[in-house]
């Protein structure tokens, strides 16, 4: 049975306080102020009849200080690592703080995330033709699990420094981003290792994927194929009003942030682009019941962006390993991963969010929510295939076999809807579960996901 992209079989939280408790700590009524040290921990357990079982666990560590910011933290160090047996995995350091240098807010992130069986649709959305039966083993029309995948290694080192501008909620912005693709067809025969002949995928000669027939159709430059180098410097604006971080009750956080690629910084391709993103929330019921939206629009300004690239989200805050979409666990639930990629892209997201009971428990504060969800997205600035198809003389193209592909002028609203459920330790530690639905069966049909944090 095929389970990929869900989380299965455990997901425990575990916390110890390493820190002397306070007078409040003695009190069943009142909260717990954490002091010191204080961390969670979560273990990262699931099976993939393509990529293996995972193994492994993520750990967050909170340094508290004296407590009088609780339920802020001075630091904040997260560290996963977690492994699929047939090479797929997350090998990932984030540390965020107010306090390491004074005025500055940084959030740093090291990471190398391998992926034997990353997802490529093509791009533009649904003018890229998603057909469901050539992944479905069950279907006469099947070719291979593996059609819309390659194999991806990531590294990336990204840090961002914010400052306050004046006495307001204004605050300056400015990073960098270095990561490094590399890229190449689906390792068949590390994924067929202990299969039976019946279960086997068949080789890419024999039935070359998406990748493989993009780039032999000329869509796909041969200079990036098997990926590159990218030296992303950004700078940018962001008003934050908000309560508390990781699930505010009320206020704003927007930015404005520009991100340039230089080429004399050793990319294959110098570009840029610029991203605006506004995130509002309100207080419905005090304490517990709020409404927050998220939207966000993206687009390439300059220059000519590499196709594996062109998936990643702009962001100042990782709330996860990963930053590409849309489609997946971060922005479209339940959609595909990468299911719309474009120059430009719009994406949203509305939720109702509700801490729906409390508790005490081996003397930290944990609440229980819930939380419904209407996710979207579209590709607004398309990436040009039309005149490229145009220009092909090839037997794929010709008459109706350009539908199995491509479907131009299709592109619109992706929508999906869902809901999940959040256990939340100290305010900061948040184990989420979301499940979503998409609309459309040409965005996939659902997905589960089980990780940290809100969305945003």
């Amino acid at each position: 049975m095929n389970v990929k992209n869900l989380l299965l079989a455990l997901a425990i939280l575990s916390s110890t306080n390493l820190a002397k408790a306070t007078e409040k700590d003695k009190s069943a009524s009142t909260d717990s102020i954490k002091q010191g040290w204080n961390f969670g921990a979560i273990p990262a357990i699931s099976y993939s009849t393509d990529v293996g079982f995972q193994y492994g666990a993520a750990v967050n560590f909170y340094h508290y200080g004296d407590g009088s910011r609780f339920p802020l933290y001075n630091h904040s160090f997260y560290v996963e690592i977690s492994r699929y047996t047939k090479g797929s995995g997350t090998y990932r350091f984030y540390y965020d703080s107010d306090q390491l240098i004074k005025g500055i807010h940084i959030t740093s992130d090291l990471s190398y995330l391998p992926d034997r069986a990353y997802d490529f649709y093509g791009f533009n959305g649904y003018e890229s033709v998603y057909n469901k039966d050539w992944v479905d083993d069950t279907s006469e029309q099947y070719r291979t699990r593996m059609f819309y995948k390659f194999q991806q290694k990531l590294f990336r080192f990204k840090t961002d420094f914010q400052g306050q501008l004046g006495e307001g909620h204004f605050r300056w912005l400015a990073g960098v981003n270095l990561m490094n693709y590399n890229i190449k067809s689906v390792d068949i025969d590390k994924l067929n290792e202990g299969k039976d002949d019946e279960d086997k995928l068949p080789s890419v000669e024999e039935q070359p994927g998406l990748y493989e027939r993009y780039q032999n159709w000329g869509l796909i430059d041969a200079e990036e194929a098997d990926g590159g180098f990218i030296p992303e410097l950004k700078a940018g604006l962001v008003y934050d009003t908000r309560d508390h971080n990781p699930n505010p009750m009320k206020g704003v956080w927007s930015e404005a942030v520009l991100a340039v690629v230089p080429g004399f910084l050793g990319a294959d391709s110098g570009f840029s682009k610029f991203s605006l993103i506004h995130r509002q929330y309100f207080t419905l019921v005090k304490n517990d019941l709020s409404f927050a939206y998220r939207v966000a629009w993206q687009q390439t300004l300059s220059g000519d962006v590499p196709f594996y690239y062109q998936p990643n989200l702009i962001t100042t805050v990782l709330t996860g390993s990963s930053t590409t979409g849309l489609g997946g666990s971060k922005n479209l639930r339940g959609a595909n991963r990468n299911r719309v990629v474009g120059d430009g892209v719009l994406y949203g997201n509305l939720e109702l969010r509700w801490k729906f009971a409390r508790m005490r428990f081996i003397r930290q504060n944990f609440y229980w929510g819930l939380n419904g969800f209407y996710d979207f997205g579209m590709a607004t600035r398309k990436i040009d295939m039309e005149s490229k198809i145009a220009q092909l003389n090839r037997p794929e193209f010709s008459g109706e076999a350009t539908n199995h592909y491509f479907n131009f002028g299709a592109e619109k609203l992706h929508s999906t809807v869902g809901a999940g459920l959040q256990l939340a330790m100290n305010y900061n530690f948040i184990l989420a579960l979301d499940y979503g639905l998409t609309l459309d069966d040409q965005d996939g049909a659902s997905g589960i996901y089980i990780g940290l944090n809100y969305i945003f």
